[in-house]
């Protein structure tokens, strides 16, 4: 996600806050892209709360650091259980893990240009609640609740959406949908394309496309 008022906000340093003795441990999962159909799998109940499960959380911190993303579900790296990771602080450093996490109130709205890492460079706006409450578990099972607002309000909402099979472009028309989803395709032709010719040359060809700008999502 990428929001109007958070764009620039959004634009954080790539420090890894959990120390290099740490990251060494953890590993950076693949993320599912629209229209991959293993986004709308609504995700399972955590039951067990173990090494499995820290192990997954790691890597999806990982994963969303180095995206660079300020919020991540485990169904976006193909883990099916009602899982999200998030940090919207500027320094990168505050780290919020929900574990079964459900929704006890809202209130409010706000309207919130929005991106996904499972729909790179695209953004678009999207109206949600304003301020929530949200219950959870953290990563050994301890149940807690908290109240949440402004970006961390809507990045909750969008990772939650996340975990229940749906997506940010769910909110735009069909038409816009569609010009995503055709966009997408696109760019992933081109990078095979140019990953082939890579291979192929061995290094021997010049500077190929340069990077789209990196910015923070959800």
């Amino acid at each position: 996600m990428r929001s109007v008022t958070g764009r620039q906000a959004l634009l954080l340093p790539l420090e890894h806050p959990l120390g290099a003795t740490i990251e060494t441990l953890m590993a950076i999962r693949t993320i599912l892209e629209f229209p991959d159909p293993r986004l709308r799998t609504r995700a399972q109940p955590v039951t067990r709360f173990d090494a499995d499960l820290r192990r997954v959380i790691d890597d999806m911190l990982e994963t969303m650091y180095a995206a660079p993303g300020i919020g991540l579900a485990a169904t976006q790296v193909d883990v099916h259980q009602r899982l999200v990771v998030i940090d919207v602080s500027a320094d990168r450093a505050d780290p919020l893990v929900l574990v079964n996490p459900e929704i006890l109130s809202r209130e409010g709205e706000t309207a919130t240009e929005e991106g996904c890492l499972s729909v790179p460079g695209f953004f678009d706006e999207v109206t949600r609640a304003s301020r929530i409450r949200v219950r959870a578990q953290d990563r050994d099972g301890n149940a807690f609740e908290r109240d949440c607002e402004d970006l961390l309000a809507v990045c909750v909402q969008h990772e939650m959406d996340h975990i229940d099979g749906r997506l940010f472009v769910d909110y735009l028309s069909s038409l816009k949908r569609e010009r995503v989803r055709k966009r997408l395709e696109k760019e992933r032709k081109e990078r095979a394309a140019r990953s082939a010719s890579e291979t192929r040359g061995r290094g021997g060809e010049g500077p190929g496309k340069p990077p789209r700008e990196r910015r923070s999502a959800l």
